[in-house]
Order: structure tokens, then sequence, then C-alpha cells
């Protein structure tokens, strides 16, 4: 009898796991069916604004369409800077791009790998992304000189200084070589560090570790329910009262850190504030 009611109780396990599995596979492919909706709404008028050459407003349309589409709901705090903007934010998934982007219209600065990557790479080169190598010696230069112009254009620009996905619990150090571009800048311009956080769902949606980018997205885009992501805009700062660009690194990686802490859930571990 006892090993009957083992038996059973394996059944109904494994039909739950079942189940759990085919809802997060409709999941995931209705998420990808609201991407693809929204990739189709905004490409034309994109490219009939190309075709003018005019200056597009649709690939940060498509950023936020993207990011209500894998189910974040964003919610703004604080007050982003009016006039000449230099983001630098915390990196905790590949939804910060999409969260970040529909919100601000920011170009970003991203690796060039991503330039390769089939359609994605594409993608990014339509908002402007401006793309440096992390692995060539001597190429910094030319990298300044290409944010020096991205500068010169009034989009926002957006920095993960971190230079790449963390736990969302804490900062990992900030790398200042690019901020050089900012001392002085070719136009002036703000700096306003960023908060973006997923309250308690951050431990779930941190892209961190070995996990590869194919499980992640999978991953993310077949979980259940919304996920709020909160992006907090705080006190922005003159860069020319930095002595340098570490200095511009500390005061943005202290204030994003504080408020890391701030606002942390409190399931997570405790952090201190850089």
């Amino acid at each position: 009898m006892r090993s009957k009611r083992c038996e059973n109780k394996k059944l109904e396990r494994a039909t739950c796991v079942g189940f759990d599995a085919a809802r997060s596979s409709v999941r995931r492919l209705l998420r990808l069916a609201a991407l693809a909706g929204s990739l189709l709404l905004c490409l034309i008028p994109h490219l009939i604004w190309r075709l003018f050459r005019r200056t597009s407003p649709w690939p940060p349309r498509f950023l936020a369409l993207a990011a209500r589409s894998v189910g974040a709901k964003v919610r703004i705090e604080g007050q982003p800077h009016h006039g000449d903007l230099f983001i630098l934010a915390n990196h905790v998934s590949w939804i910060d791009i999409l969260a970040l982007g529909g919100a601000t219209g920011a170009a970003f600065v991203s690796h060039d790998g991503v330039a390769r990557w089939p359609v994605i790479g594409w993608l990014a080169a339509q908002n402007n992304t401006l793309f440096v190598s992390r692995e060539r010696r001597g190429a910094l230069s030319g990298q300044l000189d290409a944010l020096r112009g991205a500068l010169l254009g009034h989009q926002p620009v957006a920095l993960f200084p971190e230079g790449t996905t963390s736990d969302g619990t804490s900062l990992l150090p900030f790398k200042p070589s690019l901020l050089a571009v900012l001392l002085p800048p070719p136009r002036t311009v703000m700096i306003q560090p960023v908060h973006i956080d997923y309250g308690a769902e951050t431990a779930v949606i941190a892209w961190h570790g070995d996990e590869p980018a194919g499980a992640n997205a999978k991953r993310i885009l077949g979980r259940k329910g919304p996920l709020p992501v909160t992006i907090r805009f705080l006190e922005p700062f003159d860069p020319a009262t930095c002595a340098d660009r570490k200095a511009i690194a500390a005061l943005a990686q202290d204030r994003i850190g504080r408020s890391i802490v701030a606002h942390q859930h409190p399931s997570s571990p405790t952090i201190r504030p850089v």
C-alpha cells in the first residue's frame, strides 16, 4: 500500500512538472510573438524615417514596447535631467537596455561583440549604439573620439560602467576608462547616476555567472507573472566638479550603491555603500 502511494505521489509530481513546463513554453511563445509584433510595428516607420534621412523616434519606442512584451512593468522614480545627459547605471540583465532605453531614448555604449550578433546587432545599431572593444590594445583613443562624436548630438548616452552584469545586490568596480571623454566634455553635459531595481525579483532576473545567453533568455521569457522594474534617476552632477575620471566613477558608484542599500529587499544580503 505504501509503495503504491509513493508511486501515485511521484506521478502527481511528474504531472505537475509537465504542466509547469507546458505553461512556461506557452508564456515564452506568447512573449516572443509580442516581441516580433513590436518589431514589425516599429520597423516600417523607422525605415521610412531613415529613407528621408530624418532622425527616427522609433528605436526607443520599440525598446519600450519590447520591455512590455517580456513582461516588464517600468516605473520611474526621480527626475531625468533635461538637457545633454550622460547616464551611468548599474547592470543586472539584458532587460535593463529595454527598460532604460525605452524610458530615456538613450544610445548605449556596448562591447563590439554585440555588433556581430544576428538581428540583435543590427537592431542595436539602429539606436546609434556605440560599439567599443574590450580587447584591442591602443583602441581607447579611437573609442573616445567616437564617444565625443556621439555626445555632440542631443541623444542621451548610457553606459554600464561595471562592464558586465552583476547579481543586482551589489556593484562591481566601475571601469573609468571611457569617462575620460567627460574631461572636458565636447559640450555641456550632466552625468546622472541611475539605479535599475527589480525589487524582490532581482535574484531571479540577474544574469551573472556562467549562465549562457540563450538559457537566460529562455528562463526569463518563460517566467510567470509581470516583472516590476523601477528606474531611479539619482541626483545629477557636473563632471567639471570632479578631479579626474576615477573621481567621476567613484561619485556615481557611491550614489548608486547607496540607493541599492536604501531600497534593498529584506530577503537580499546586506551590502555597504562604496
